[in-house]
């Protein structure tokens, strides 16, 4: 069974309010990027690794990404799309030999061994998976100008990435939503819309997405962490 992972990272940064894009700043003494990607190379069970980046990225992010740090499972790095949806389908066209496929940002350098194990496995028995975390607090919706009503937060998940999939499920998803002109917020969401059921795997808090300065900050400390 072959195991593949498409890592995102074609965002430009604007929350962060850096010149530089976001997935290329340093974390703890290394791009963010290489951070997230030296988890899934060192993952035991993952086979090969595609990178989306931005169009007229791919010799830099091969030169300064990921030739300094040796990862052994790069098959290819391929130009983003428009959208984070279309650049998800450019790497899922390199990955179509697979059995199974972990979707992640390149944001979530976080991620840990277990929750990445997690998703797979729950991928393998049913389909499809998603890290998520429940809510913790009360969520409002505003229905009016000064209108509000709360929602029950039992049922509410966060979610986050990888999410993971059998290959020719997301695929078929990602084809379908292509052909309907259909823009999901993630890519469970086009699978759902399938009528297949998406797992939830309990994600850890330290798996944050890094969007914004005050992000940098939090993941500096919690990589202090023992």
């Amino acid at each position: 069974m072959i195991r593949a992972a498409v890592i995102t990272a074609g965002g430009v940064g604007r929350r962060m309010g850096s010149a530089v894009p976001k997935q290329y700043l340093h974390l703890g003494g290394m791009p963010m990027l290489s951070r997230t990607l030296r988890v899934f190379d060192e993952h035991p069970t993952i086979d090969v690794i595609v990178l989306t980046v931005p169009p007229g990225d791919e010799a830099s992010c091969r030169k300064e990404i990921i030739k300094p740090f040796g990862f052994k499972k790069i098959r290819d790095v391929v130009s983003g799309g428009a959208t984070r949806q279309e650049s998800v389908w450019n790497g899922l066209q390199a990955v179509r030999d697979s059995d199974l496929v972990a979707i992640h940002d390149g944001v979530r350098p976080l991620v840990s061994h277990d929750i990445i194990t997690a998703t797979f496995n729950a991928a393998e028995e049913i389909g499809a998976s998603v890290a998520c975390r429940q809510i913790k607090e009360t969520v409002k919706r505003k229905t009016g100008d000064s209108t509000i009503e709360t929602i029950p937060r039992a049922d509410l998940w966060l979610a986050h990435t990888p999410q993971t999939f059998r290959t020719a499920i997301i695929l078929e998803a990602h084809k379908k939503a292509r052909e309907s002109a259909f823009e999901g917020t993630d890519d469970a969401v086009l699978v759902e819309r399938l009528g297949f059921p998406v797992k939830i795997v309990q994600d850890s808090e330290d798996n944050i997405k890094i969007t914004t300065p005050r992000d940098m900050i939090l993941a500096e400390l919690l990589l202090q962490q023992p």
